[in-house]
């Protein structure tokens, strides 16, 4: 399951006081959430989201599995990926259990987000790097093994040939009519998306 993913990743794409005592050392196992694993047993609810006892991140969050943590806050947590793709590749896992990104709520994805700046700043410094890939596997097709959202944030460097993919030539897009309707189509579905969102904002503020 870890060469499938690193396959896939290579084929595309309490808080740290940063500077004074080191990060508590635990070492990641694998995952036993991958594939969306049917016997999950809910053990704890916050922000409508469950820890899983048979969840790897759902574990570290818990304290019983180790894992490098770089940072630690209410909402999220972010340590170093033990199958790292570059020096300092790092991942950050909101603290409720949620298996895919269209399932985390948008709060969550807001707090995971507001933390990459100063993390992969942070990472940057350490790694003596320039640059990152921030990058989230979501869904089997998109390399996700497990199934706990989370976002990579990878150090990249000049000419570390890390992604196969940018030596390919990048396709121009034809302004014609199949990306014509390819586009019409994602407006018409984030149009009702939108709708149906603020019809459940105004059926809750008519309940309460």
């Amino acid at each position: 399951m870890e060469a499938r993913r690193l396959a896939i990743l290579c084929s595309h794409l309490c808080p740290v006081n940063l500077g004074s005592s080191p990060a508590p050392l635990l070492n990641l196992s694998s995952s036993s959430c991958a594939s969306g694993s049917k016997s999950e047993h809910l053990i704890y609810d916050s922000q409508k989201g469950s820890l899983q006892d048979d969840c790897v991140f759902c574990k570290i969050i818990r304290g019983e599995a180790p894992a490098f943590k770089l940072y630690d806050d209410d909402s999220c947590l972010c340590i170093l990926d033990t199958k790292p793709l570059s020096n300092g590749h790092a991942l950050i896992i909101p603290k409720s259990h949620y298996s895919s990104l269209e399932a985390t709520p948008p709060s969550v994805i807001a707090a995971m987000c507001s933390k990459v700046p100063i993390i992969s700043n942070a990472i940057m410094k350490s790694t003596g790097s320039d640059s990152f890939n921030l990058l989230v596997n979501n869904g089997v097709a998109a390399g996700q093994v497990i199934f706990h959202t989370h976002i990579h944030i990878i150090p990249r460097k000049a000419r570390d040939c890390l992604w196969a993919s940018e030596s390919l030539e990048r396709r121009t897009l034809k302004f014609d009519e199949e990306a014509s309707r390819l586009a019409k189509s994602i407006q018409e579905i984030l149009h009702c998306t939108k709708e149906n969102d603020s019809k459940v904002q105004e059926s809750n503020l008519t309940e309460n």
